[in-house]
């Protein structure tokens, strides 16, 4: 999306801003919340990323009989129309590890591979997710992921209610570079390193798939996200891995946000609209593993047009043709139809920060453009106060200072 559509969306996005921006780990069934457009009186349903670990017994996220009327900020934003015109990803597997993928999901019918445990979405975020990368949007094609063509192999990296496990997410990343997978979507996040993990990630990389992971895990569902220590969170730290981050419509990540390392993106991650693993109706969601879904659909549209580019190529594209800011922001249309010249930015992952930061956001950017207009609109005050002031002091000097006469003359 070139920039001054941007601006287009801006009041649009705003009603956005009050939506949740991650919806926490809960049991089924989910709370229901406001629709993605903002409007008053259609509602949906959450979707959580995880489930209660304390529940005695996993209660599966029930099916959503509510549909979504319109389609949400995140689609506009990435301007999906415009990039479907000109490829949809056919011919690119994504590998998504998660809470696994309904095969049988609406949108996703004959395009999902997954087995055994992978088939089994207790949880229901898999399915969502896979919706974002590549759903076709069912009967509504508005609501359709960023690579509608390509197809999704599903794998599990936690278990039933949701929780990662390093010897699930190392095995499930081993399984794709097998496959063979075109881009590996990570959409969880570690605290530690290991040494697995971190073998599996250097070999899929040999093997030609970019790939793309969640900076952080999703913020606590209690407490605050500040007593939370920075720290770099994995595989999104090994070297070459595109780490994603979530973003609300205005460019600012959200204030409950886990602090990490470095960061090679930012992608919508609020009151985002997609389908799950039961029934026809949608769910709203958020949080990083959006935005690492959103970012994996784009990179399957980038190598399905650039079929040429390697896996660093490619990853170099996504972050050379993303939104300027203090992040660089996904544009998943740009990544798509830009020529790029020799001169791009570097590979994601090339280079981590020796020691982790606060991730920033492009609030001060705003509040600076803000005070730009405010400027211009009093300079322009100003202005009219000194045309003004001359037109009173030529009418005042023709009267020959007199006092100007309010109405007609009396009589005697």
């Amino acid at each position: 999306m070139r920039p001054p559509a941007r601006l287009v969306y801006g009041a649009g996005l705003a009603a956005a801003l009050m939506l949740p921006v991650a919806v926490p780990a809960q049991a089924a069934p989910p709370s229901y919340r406001p629709s993605a457009d903002g409007k008053k009186g259609q509602e949906l349903p959450g979707m959580p990323s995880a489930l209660d670990p304390r529940a005695e017994e996993a209660v599966c996220t029930p099916a959503s009989e509510e549909k979504a009327k319109k389609r949400d900020w995140s689609r506009q934003r990435l301007d999906l129309d415009r990039l479907h015109q000109h490829s949809t990803g056919a011919g690119v597997t994504v590998a998504l590890i998660g809470t696994g993928v309904a095969p049988d999901a609406t949108g996703l019918d004959g395009r999902v591979t997954a087995e055994g445990a992978a088939a089994d979405d207790c949880v229901g975020h898999g399915t969502f997710l896979a919706g974002l990368i590549a759903g076709t949007g069912g009967n509504n094609p508005r609501l359709a992921g960023v690579a509608p063509g390509a197809k999704i192999l599903a794998l599990r990296g936690t278990d039933r209610r949701g929780r990662p496990s390093p010897d699930l997410v190392a095995a499930a990343v081993r399984e794709a570079a097998e496959a063979r997978a075109g881009v590996i979507a990570v959409a969880v996040a570690l605290p530690r390193r290991d040494k697995a993990l971190t073998r599996a990630v250097a070999e899929a990389r040999r093997a030609g798939a970019v790939v793309v992971a969640a900076a952080t895990p999703e913020p606590p569902s209690s407490g605050s996200a500040d007593e939370t220590p920075p720290r770099t969170y994995w595989p999104a730290g090994e070297p070459g891995v595109l780490s994603v981050a979530d973003m609300l419509p205005a460019g600012a990540r959200p204030r409950n946000a886990l602090a990490t390392g470095a960061v090679d993106l930012l992608a919508p991650g609020a009151g985002v609209v997609s389908g799950g693993p039961r029934g026809e109706g949608h769910y709203l969601g958020g949080g990083v593993a959006v935005a690492t879904a959103y970012t994996a659909g784009a990179a399957a549209v980038a190598r399905a047009t650039h079929p040429g580019d390697s896996a660093d190529e490619v990853a170099r594209r996504l972050t050379a043709t993303a939104y300027p800011a203090d992040i660089p922001q996904l544009d998943a249309y740009a990544a798509a139809t830009t020529v790029l010249g020799a001169a791009t930015a570097p590979a994601a992952g090339a280079e981590r920060a020796a020691e982790t930061v606060a991730v920033r956001d492009t609030s001060g950017a705003d509040r600076a453009t803000g005070r730009a207009k405010l400027f211009v609109l009093l300079g322009a005050a100003g202005v009219l106060s000194v045309l003004w002031a001359g037109f009173a002091l030529s009418r005042a000097r023709a009267r020959g200072w007199r006092p100007a006469e309010t109405g007609a003359p009396g009589r005697g």
